[in-house]
Parts: structure tokens; sequence; C-alpha cells
């Protein structure tokens, strides 16, 4: 079963980046220096003509792929860990606080 194939113009307003941007991405991709959100991403598609210099299409499910790849997750803050208040100090003999 073949997915539907979109155009890159397409594959473009669904993640939501223009065109050029997503030309860019491709070109990354195909040299292995694309990053998305810090992770390497390779974006696998098609390409027609007699040497290669036709028309870009890409699936349906790979743009989702890519979308997935683009999703901010919430991190959970780290606990804040309250350090203990001091009650002693070095060199300080006399018990601390206001004088009676």
């Amino acid at each position: 079963m073949s997915e539907e194939l979109l155009t890159a113009a397409e594959a473009a307003r669904r993640l939501g980046v223009t065109t050029t941007t997503l030309y860019d991405w491709l070109g990354r991709s195909r040299i292995g220096a694309l990053e998305i959100r810090g992770q390497k991403a390779v974006i696998q598609y098609f390409q027609g003509g007699a040497r290669g210099q036709g028309r870009i299409r890409i699936e349906a499910g790979e743009v989702e792929r890519l979308r997935d790849l683009m999703r901010v997750r919430p991190l959970h803050p780290a606990p804040v860990v309250r350090r203990p208040r001091i009650e002693t100090w070095p060199g300080i003999t006399v018990p601390l606080g206001r004088p009676r």
C-alpha cells in the first residue's frame, strides 16, 4: 500500500516552514548535517527526472515523522534542594541571636 506523495510546497506547509527552509533541510539531510531540536535527522524523499533533477516528493508519513521530531515536550523541573539552615559558625562560641 503506497502512501500519499506530497509536493515540497505542501510538505513545507504541513511542517510550518517555508519551502526554501525545507530545501535547505533536504540538502543538509543528504550530507548528514541536519539536526532538529538537537537530534540528528535524515529525511527520505523521492526526486524524479533522468538525472535526479526532477520535482521532489515526500511521503505524508515522513512529514508526520518530522513534525514529531519538531514537537516540544515539557521537561519536569528538577526538585529544588533546600540547604539546611546553619545554626553554628566556625570560630563563634557564643549563642547567635538577639541579646537578652
